[in-house]
Parts: C-alpha cells; structure tokens; sequence
C-alpha cells in the first residue's frame, strides 16, 4: 500500500513538473515586462538603489546620437539631470524570452530637460535582458531615431 501511494505522487510529481514551460514561459515574460516598467519609471525619477538593481555592471546603452555608457555613467548622467526624462511612454513592446536571455523593443516617446533644456525625443529601443539569480537586469540597450515619415 505504501508503494503504490509514493508511485502514485511520484506520477503526479512528474506529470506536474512535465507541463511546466522551460523557459521563456509566461511567467518570464511577465516578470521582464515588470522590470522594463520598473526600468521606465527609475528614468524619470532615477535612485541610484533602483537602477544599480535593473541594470547589470557590465551595461553597455547606446544611445540614438551615438554615446555608448557604462552602468556607472548611465547611472551618474540620470542622477545629475544630464539625462533628464520628465515622462516616458512606451509602445509597441514585444518580448521574447530564450532561455536566461530576453529581447525587449518598444517604441519609446519622452519629455525631457536634459541639463535644464527642454525637448522631446521619439526612439526605437532594443533592450537585452539577462535572468541573473532569479532577477532580471539590463545587460545592454540601444537606441535609434526612427526613419521620417
């Protein structure tokens, strides 16, 4: 009797785990499309805590204008109001989950006052996320100027 009812939760054990995903399941997705939006609302009201903990230490964001920065100077430029987002709408987003790996591209249009000048910036964004012990963080980002209509 007590074999079969530990071959029977090991059956139920084993059915249960088969119909998980591996990877790249709904769960994940959810969970990038949750740091992507905690990743949008740090650029506009940027905390060093918040965004040392989306982005890795080894961050390489383009920019449309050609700058490329480093976790510290991406960072250093959005606390200081170099980088300054006054509000930032994203659309468009898609995401796709490949193992610890996740593509995210949105379109993204923003107010800004970058060093105290006002304007406004319309960009395609391609963001490289990596699964890094349960978390996911910002590994590189790259920007372009969408083509003129």
């Amino acid at each position: 009797m007590l074999n079969r009812l530990i071959a029977t939760l090991l059956f139920a054990l084993v059915a249960g785990c088969s119909t998980l995903p591996a990877g790249g399941g709904a769960s994940d997705v959810d969970a990038v499309a949750a740091a992507a939006e905690k990743l949008r609302v740090a650029m506009i009201d940027p905390t060093r805590e918040a965004l040392m903990a989306l982005t890795d230490a080894g961050l390489s964001y383009g920019h449309s204008g050609g700058k490329v920065d480093t976790q510290q100077s991406y960072i250093d430029d959005l606390l200081a109001g170099r980088s300054d987002f006054v509000t930032i709408t994203i659309t468009e987003q898609t995401i796709k989950v490949v193992g610890d790996t996740a593509i995210v591209r949105h379109a993204l249009a923003a107010q800004t006052n970058d060093s105290g000048k006002p304007g406004t910036v319309s960009l395609k964004v391609l963001g490289i996320w990596q699964k890094q012990g349960g978390t996911w963080k910002m590994i590189a980002r790259q920007a372009v100027r969408p083509p003129a209509p």
